[in-house]
């Protein structure tokens, strides 16, 4: 058996399109395989299975649309700490986008202190 990382890409429609920009959810999984082919049919069965239809807080219909499988890499082992996607990104405003990422990591550990807390 051989391990791949699927990047599975979604449009998400919300009311009107024409509203709003267009957005999309890149995910990254972790597919379980033995060959390239079957990992990317496996993939793809996933995105169209967890497509989504439903109303929001608003009452608007949300739409998760499957789009397709873009990316495929094997990988060679699961070694610990090893680096599995990069993305660069531009900003205007460093310094909102460093506290950004501060309040992510806080909400994470946050997180990590109440699940354990519950396990008690």
């Amino acid at each position: 058996m051989n391990w791949y990382l699927a990047k599975i890409v979604y449009r998400i429609h919300c009311g009107n399109d024409g509203e709003a920009c267009s957005q999309f959810d890149e995910q990254l999984r972790l597919i379980a395989a033995e060959n390239e082919t079957t990992a990317f049919e496996k993939a793809a069965a996933i995105g169209e299975q967890e497509q989504e239809i439903f109303l929001n807080k608003d009452e608007k219909l949300v739409q998760w649309e499957f789009i397709n499988v873009s990316e495929l890499y094997q990988l060679s082992a699961l070694i610990d700490g090893a680096e599995l996607y990069s993305r660069i990104q531009e900003s205007d405003n460093p310094e909102l986008f460093t506290e950004l990422v501060h309040r992510k990591a806080a909400h994470i550990k946050n997180n990590i202190t109440h699940k354990i807390l519950q396990l008690f």
